[in-house]
């Protein structure tokens, strides 16, 4: 849909780029305040969850975690998870709801700031000016391979996790998985519940329990506050927000993802991808680390759980602890393809950011925008939907809605400042970013 069918040389108060649900959620709090704005979208809303999930793809949070401003879930399995034809449904519903001023398959390709102050937007639809501009789209940009991946005999079929579908999809024969973030372990578990032969190289991410002590551990989580607990409280906020998320899924009603249960039933497990000579494939000597230090996470969040439930005298059953099932009896350094017969490589290595478009000097070393709740330096200009932004929900349904919030605050009140003073000067928005507006 497009309420804006032309934005060629206009003007806007405030340019949102990026329409998924950090887009939107800015929008839906700027239009309660009456602040004009057009949302710009490069492609259908949606996309992300269309066109780069796979087709078993489903949330791994509760539904009633989806709290998007305004429009909360309102199905019938609070305790349940969206799968993704639910998800798409609720950010086209969350659309209907409110009817942003959404422009859509409009890319923008550059962005600067005027000597005057007021930013340049260039699309494919044309030049648009605004004097405020909320970047919304979000940190997976560039879907992200090693360089060794070009090493790969030719046969080898490739296929980063974003273009991952089902394992039909993929040739016959046994697949290579590299990556055991979220989308590595589901993956992985989807085609090994397929009945295809998977060799997953394990990496350092950490793992969750999906329930503990009768609830989802996402309850009681919640209820410890670690969702609302802000970066600030953190005395390596940099470092936090460079964590890979807990792997855990929420398939066929949620459950663990224990690889020390898939390797017992026939996958096979290594360490990290370390070297691609051809049909040779290297592995560090970490497996046996990186499952423990999985594990390890899992048992400290249950002891956070145990003490919370001490501390507050809830009645609550026991559960015994986890037990490995599965040890790996030694290093297992390299994999030979053509005798294993794998047949592809599904890459779940994550994705790069890619800012080049905006031209204006608010990145750190790394590329990460520098800002403090999204609030950057350079007068006027915001970031949304980045992970930890402020919190552990700032780039999902959870909690977007309250950062949302907190810039459209700051937009609408810098906006009447600069009605007073005639321009934004000083600090972000004419305001100390030490203050919260909103």
């Amino acid at each position: 849909m497009s309420r804006v069918p032309e934005i060629a040389g206009a003007h806007y108060p405030v340019a949102v780029i990026g329409g998924g649900q950090a887009g939107l959620s800015v929008s839906h709090a700027l239009t309660r305040r009456g602040v004009g704005h057009v949302v710009i979208e490069a492609n259908r809303v949606g996309y992300e969850w269309r066109e780069r999930r796979w087709d078993s793809f489903c949330l791994v949070t509760p539904n009633w975690q989806c709290r998007l401003p305004g429009f909360p879930y309102q199905g019938d399995d609070p305790d349940g998870f969206m799968v993704r034809a639910d998800i798409l449904r609720y950010i086209e519903d969350y659309v209907a709801f409110f009817r942003p001023p959404l422009v859509e398959q409009v890319a923008v390709t550059r962005l600067r700031r005027a000597p005057e102050g007021t930013y340049e937007l260039t699309t494919t639809a044309g030049r648009l000016t605004a004097d405020q501009v909320v970047v919304a789209t979000g940190p997976y940009h560039t879907p992200s391979t090693p360089v060794l991946a070009h090493r790969l005999p030719p046969g080898v079929e490739q296929v980063h996790s974003s273009g991952y579908r089902n394992p039909g999809r993929l040739p016959d024969g046994a697949v290579l998985v590299v990556g055991t973030g979220q989308s590595g372990c589901q993956i992985a578990e989807d085609l090994h519940l397929a009945g295809r032969q998977v060799h997953l190289a394990v990496g350092s991410a950490p793992r969750v329990a999906r329930f503990y002590r009768g609830r989802d551990c996402v309850a009681w989580l919640d209820d410890m506050g670690h969702y609302t607990k802000s970066i600030d409280e953190f005395d390596d906020a940099s470092a936090v927000r460079m964590r890979v998320n807990h792997y855990v899924t929420g398939r066929d009603g949620g459950r663990d993802i224990d690889l020390r249960a898939f390797a017992r039933d026939g996958m096979r497990l290594y360490g990290r991808l370390t070297q691609v000579m051809g049909e040779r494939l290297e592995f560090a000597d970490d497996l046996k680390v990186n499952l423990d230090r999985a594990d390890a996470v899992a048992e400290g969040i249950k002891d956070a759980i145990d003490a919370y439930i001490a501390a507050h005298g809830i009645d609550a059953p026991d559960e015994p602890r986890y037990t490995p099932v599965w040890e790996p009896a030694g290093h297992v350094p390299e994999l030979d393809l053509a005798a294993a017969g794998v047949t592809s490589v599904v890459w779940a290595t994550g994705f790069a950011r890619d800012h080049r478009w905006i031209e204006i000097p608010v990145f750190d070393g790394r590329g990460y925008p520098m800002h403090w709740r999204g609030v950057t330096n350079v007068p006027g200009l915001y970031f949304l939907g980045l992970p930890w932004q402020y919190s552990w929900g700032s780039g999902r349904f959870e909690a977007v809605g309250r950062d949302a919030e907190f810039l459209a605050g700051h937009i609408d009140a810098s906006r009447r400042l600069a009605d007073v003073c005639g321009t934004l000067t000083g600090a972000p928005g004419g305001l100390s970013p030490a203050l919260p507006i909103g």
